[in-house]
């Protein structure tokens, strides 16, 4: 991965980045906050969290993205701690984190572990926030099957009975859904750009692209958020959720 490359700001400042706009309003105040960038890939999250002053540590099962994590923040002129994770353990101590950040993360892995081990590291008075799919609504699903060769065996998109899941380890946990008919972006990228699916990365995309996007998008966005204020049930067809936990339990 080249970290020239590699978008940092417009991943939260685009008119698309809808859930991570979501999860700063959650954070709040972030400068001195310690935060775990979980499974933090190439730390694009991470990298923006600590150039707003946060204090990040990003966890991840590959040691090249760690590398790769590790540049993307000496371009942007921030310091990060990462640590490769070698087992279904966070490699950290209990109570040790105000924030989690998590993106796309948790529907790649075993929840029975993986909730127990965040509700572990998380302070009693932290939050933790993450960027999750959704299995239900049908478009996004024919892309899941079209885009097979950009996407891994192991994803499972969480369902509302997953997020569920949470309440054992957790005292608070709400969830806000995104992208209903804002998900039209990927049919334009489809039948009208052309853009082939196992080529490029429609999840990226719409933040390459979203200084083409806003005339189309904003009018989307409006109307979305106020069909899933008036409509709830409407939720169940968005592409992504982002969970939001805190006040964790022990045991």
């Amino acid at each position: 991965m080249d970290a020239a490359d590699t978008l940092v700001d417009e991943t939260f400042t685009a008119i698309t980045a809808l859930e991570n706009q979501h999860i700063l309003a959650q954070f709040g105040d972030v400068r001195g906050k310690r935060i775990l960038d979980y499974g933090c890939g190439s730390a694009e999250g991470g990298v923006y969290l600590a150039k707003l002053g946060a204090d990040v540590v990003g966890i991840d099962v590959s040691a090249g993205m760690l590398e790769a994590a590790q540049r993307l923040a000496d371009r942007h002129g921030v310091k990060i701690e990462t640590r490769h994770v070698t087992s279904d353990l966070i490699p950290a101590a209990n109570d040790e984190f105000d924030l989690i950040y998590g993106n796309g993360v948790l529907h790649h892995v075993s929840l029975n572990v993986a909730i127990p081990e965040l509700a572990r590291v998380l302070r009693p008075t932290g939050k933790g926030s993450f960027i999750e799919p959704l299995p239900y609504n049908p478009v996004i699903n024919v892309y899941r099957k079209i885009a097979r060769e950009v996407r891994t065996v192991d994803e499972k998109p969480l369902t509302f009975g997953d997020i569920d899941r949470f309440n054992s380890h957790f005292g608070d946990v709400s969830h806000q859904e995104f992208w209903l008919t804002t998900l039209s972006v990927f049919l334009k990228f489809y039948l009208i750009d052309r853009a082939n699916p196992n080529q490029e990365r429609y999840w990226k995309k719409i933040y390459t692209d979203a200084s083409k996007l806003e005339s189309f998008f904003g009018p989307l966005r409006s109307l979305d958020e106020r069909l899933l204020r008036l409509i709830p049930p409407l939720r169940r067809l968005c592409w992504n959720t982002v969970i939001t936990v805190s006040a964790p339990r022990r045991g």
